[in-house]
């Protein structure tokens, strides 16, 4: 495979969709919100891209057969005035720099033929520190949008994320913006070192609230607490482990 292929399963017609993002990154959060949606909303599959720029190798599924691996974009029609959607899921982000600018290409030129106008993009936002209470930060591509976003519960700091926001959520603000769409990225405030469903719930709630739709969040705050035993479990190692560290003589922290 020399080229990115997008492959169409079916022809649908959406009125004014908003578009959804939600790939792996930090603590999986988007991901973790957008496949819970597809599956709570039973959208259907409409498009599968396939692209060199995804890393070499296959999924192994659960009857022991695999598939390449793949971005797939799904739509909803909403019911009783909710918004239609498309919704864009998959196993990887792209591995190369070029492949994010094309593959971004490539969702924002399948958004215009559908004539999205706005686009949430979500993930986490990693601290490096266990967090108790989730909260949501967002960057959007103007200041009526952060105003918009802030009074639906979405916390704006200066200059934060201070690295910017790396990949497709940070891609499709910006070149997203160029074509005159409204973005925004929602961002689960996460630890980083794992996988997330507490901040996902919230990412969730908070789109949900945005959007005027209604999912059904139980399945992820059974995830969410699962987690947090595990974390609990981890932060009692931490604690045992501390006297110990404390009575050397040398600091053996670092960064990495």
């Amino acid at each position: 495979m020399k080229e990115t292929l997008v492959t169409r399963i079916k022809e649908v017609t959406l009125k004014d969709p908003i578009l959804v993002e939600g790939l792996p990154g930090v603590g999986h959060v988007g991901k973790l919100v957008a496949d819970h949606m597809v599956e709570e909303l039973d959208a259907e599959k409409i498009i599968e891209i396939y692209s060199p720029h995804f890393p070499p190798q296959v999924m192994v599924e659960e009857d022991g057969t695999i598939r390449q691996v793949r971005n797939e974009i799904y739509a909803y029609h909403g019911k009783e005035g909710e918004p239609d959607l498309l919704i864009i899921v998959g196993d990887y982000q792209s591995a190369t720099n070029e492949g994010h600018y094309e593959l971004c290409g490539i969702f924002l030129d399948l958004a215009e033929s559908y004539h999205v106008k706005r686009i949430y993009a979500l993930g986490g936002y990693g601290t490096g520190q266990f967090v108790d209470k989730p909260t949501v930060m967002g960057a959007a591509t103007s200041i009526e949008l952060v105003s918009e976003m802030k009074e639906k519960g979405v916390v704006f700091h200066e200059n934060e994320p201070g690295g910017g926001i790396i990949g497709v959520s940070g891609l499709l603000l910006g070149l997203g913006a160029l074509r005159g769409m409204d973005a925004v990225c929602l961002m689960g405030v996460t630890s980083g070192y794992l996988v997330d469903p507490k901040a996902a719930t919230e990412v969730l709630r908070i789109l949900c609230r945005i959007l005027g739709i209604e999912v059904d969040v139980h399945a992820l705050e059974e995830r969410a607490t699962e987690m947090e035993k595990i974390i609990g479990k981890l932060q009692e190692m931490e604690r045992a482990q501390a006297p110990y560290e404390a009575g050397g003589d040398e600091d053996l922290r670092y960064i990495g």
